[in-house]
């Protein structure tokens, strides 16, 4: 589960012995290893889980839980070595270096054997290297630009569905002694998610995800038209001033008090806003709009997933256990819990105002990207967020900074 606001858990917390179970499995055992262990996705797993005992009783279930922080430098090794059945991890480039060395296990089949292509249709191409499917995504949440329908109603403004139409949005706020956009990037992550949408809306899915798999320099002209087409809102003063200096949640004030309009973020900000004291009348969401004419609308959408690694020893269950939790209900009940968006479009649309928007918005996505710091490599990607963090700072530093983000590409993508 994507998580900018969790701290760390202990280093795992066994459901199990230890992870030599996996070798030690008899036939009919069904070993998972996932890194849920906060309260939320620990319990929506479990639901699963019971789930799918329910219906394969001659499976017994051995069950591994991580924190994050741990799972992340434990998955490599139990994926080489004692490998489980399940392994719990995250779409697009993300699961590319285990596709890669051969870790995780081709489950084409699953989706077609499942109808999975149709039902799963807008995550499909995240979870898709060389033509063949390598897992099943189970849930995720919408990105977009949450705004003051109260200052948007008071001053006549529409809500934007071009890149002109933004403009002319801000303009008028600014105007009218308004910040157009609220942001924290001290801690650079924010930065990702305006550099994402600036490129997935003026050059395509496609194109980004070259970018961030290292494939297209920094200093390509597509690159350097996003910039130009972003310093359209950063030359106005179009941002929050001193923004350097506030964490997200340290923006979000400004927000609330009506000193700054919109916010480009994730869902769980919309928490912080409501107990800051908006209301559903004074909060609205919208889709980031269209930059250039008529090119495909893909999202930023962090997935959480289930792989059958290559080395598991029991991988006809492993494939029932995919098939069950991809299913509509199955992704309804677990993401209830979880209080994020089920990827199966069949699910049952959430009541949540956002989150209803966000299942619509999300099920009819040309293609979902990861956010900018799971779609890159951590080198590039916090070089990468420096340098979008210094270009919203220091705009007039464009090309001495894309010329060190590429210096920086050519040496870790090398």
């Amino acid at each position: 589960m994507f998580s900018r606001k969790s701290a760390g858990q202990p280093a795992m917390l066994a459901a199990v012995l230890s992870l030599g179970l996996a070798a030690s499995a008899h036939a009919g055992t069904l070993v998972i290893n996932t890194d849920t262990s906060d309260p939320a996705p620990k319990a929506a797993f479990e639901a699963a889980i019971e789930g799918f005992k329910a219906e394969n009783p001659d499976v017994e279930v051995k069950w591994n839980i991580f924190d994050h922080e741990g799972y992340k430098t434990s998955i490599r090794n139990f994926l080489t070595a004692e490998a489980p059945d399940i392994a719990a991890w995250y779409a697009g480039n993300r699961m590319a270096p285990f596709v890669n060395a051969g870790l995780f296990e081709d489950v084409s089949d699953v989706w077609e054997g499942n109808g999975l292509n149709e039902s799963l249709a807008s995550a499909a191409s995240s979870m898709t290297i060389d033509g063949k499917k390598w897992g099943v995504p189970y849930t995720y949440y919408q990105w977009g630009i949450y705004y003051r329908q109260d200052i948007f109603d008071d001053l006549g403004i529409e809500v934007p569905k071009t890149w002109d139409e933004l403009k002319a949005a801000a303009a008028k706020l600014k105007e009218n002694g308004i910040t157009p956009f609220a942001i924290g990037s001290k801690a650079l992550w924010p930065t990702g998610g305006w550099f994402d949408y600036m490129n997935l809306r003026v050059n395509g899915y496609e194109f980004h995800m070259d970018l961030t798999a290292g494939k297209v320099p920094y200093t390509d002209p597509k690159v350097v038209e996003v910039f130009d087409k972003w310093s359209e809102l950063v030359e106005p003063g179009y941002f929050l001033e001193n923004h350097a200096a506030y964490d997200w949640q340290e923006a979000v004030p400004f927000f609330v008090n009506g000193e700054a309009a919109m916010y480009l973020m994730g869902n769980f900000a919309v928490d912080l806003f409501k107990s800051g004291g908006l209301t559903e009348d004074q909060l609205g969401f919208m889709q980031f709009p269209e930059i250039t004419p008529g090119l495909p609308k893909a999202e930023d959408a962090p997935t959480d997933t289930i792989h059958i690694p290559a080395n598991a020893s029991n991988k006809e269950d492993a494939k029932k256990f995919l098939a069950y939790v991809a299913r509509a209900e199955v992704q309804t009940q677990m993401n209830e819990i979880l209080g994020q968006l089920p990827t199966n479009k069949g699910s049952k649309r959430p009541e949540d105002k956002y989150l209803s928007q966000g299942f619509e918005m999300l099920s009819e996505a040309y293609a979902l990207a990861q956010f900018y710091d799971r779609d890159a490599r951590a080198e590039m990607a916090k070089a990468g967020m420096e340098g979008f963090q210094e270009f919203m700072v220091k705009p007039g530093n464009q090309d001495r900074i894309l010329e060190r983000l590429e210096k920086i590409r050519s040496r870790v993508y090398k």
